[in-house]
């Protein structure tokens, strides 16, 4: 492995990645999603920005955030009051109304977590700042704790408020709401989730 490559820790792989399932797209496929790019959805003055690492194969494939079969970012928004019904990944574009934005520190779509590379993370990280310091939303919540960890240098971070800014504006760490996530159940995404809403309400009335 080259020095500017970053073989990333196997919890890390279990909560964003993984190997694809049987029924999964066809090689030919999942190559052409390697290769489209999913932008962002965001506007000005944000509740909150969620920001995940990178998309996964199918998210590309189908042009919407979150959209691997169990991943819990959908309910989860639900369960923690963000929006007021189960919003489907095809939906994606009706987030703004609701507040919410949503982002990758890495835009290039991967089967696995340890084919991104440590450049592409902190290439996203100064990214990921211009766009928060031009947008200003109230709360950036990045979802992923190792990938937060990698991205901006912060070895010793934790879930929850960061004591750095990023672009101006608070930061919060959730936990990455993949199915194949195994250390958090769907109560304690829908907790972890909902403190979070709940600060960027207080800076609403800050």
């Amino acid at each position: 492995m080259s020095s500017r490559s970053v073989r990333l820790t196997h919890r890390f792989a279990s909560e964003t990645f993984g190997r694809l399932r049987a029924g999964s797209p066809s090689c030919q496929t999942r190559a052409m999603a390697a290769t489209k790019v999913l932008g962002p959805i965001v506007a000005p003055g944000l509740r909150v920005l969620f920001v995940g690492v990178n998309p996964s194969l199918r998210s590309a494939e189908v042009g919407h955030h979150f959209a691997r079969p169990g991943n819990r970012f959908w309910p989860t928004l639900h369960a923690a009051g963000f929006t007021p019904r189960r919003l489907r990944p095809d939906e994606d574009h009706e987030l703004p109304v609701y507040g919410i934005g949503v982002s990758n520190l890495a835009t290039r779509a991967t089967r696995a977590a340890d084919e991104l590379t440590l450049d592409e993370l902190r290439a996203g990280a100064a990214e990921l700042e211009r766009t928060v310091r031009r947008y200003q939303p109230r709360l950036v919540a990045i979802v992923g704790l190792t990938a937060y960890r990698l991205a901006f240098s912060r070895a010793g971070a934790e879930m929850g408020l960061q004591t750095d800014e990023l672009g101006g504006r608070p930061v919060w760490v959730l936990p990455n709401p993949s199915g194949l996530n195994a250390h958090y159940k769907p109560a304690d995404f829908a907790r972890l989730y909902a403190e979070a809403r709940a600060h960027a309400d207080i800076l609403a009335s800050a």
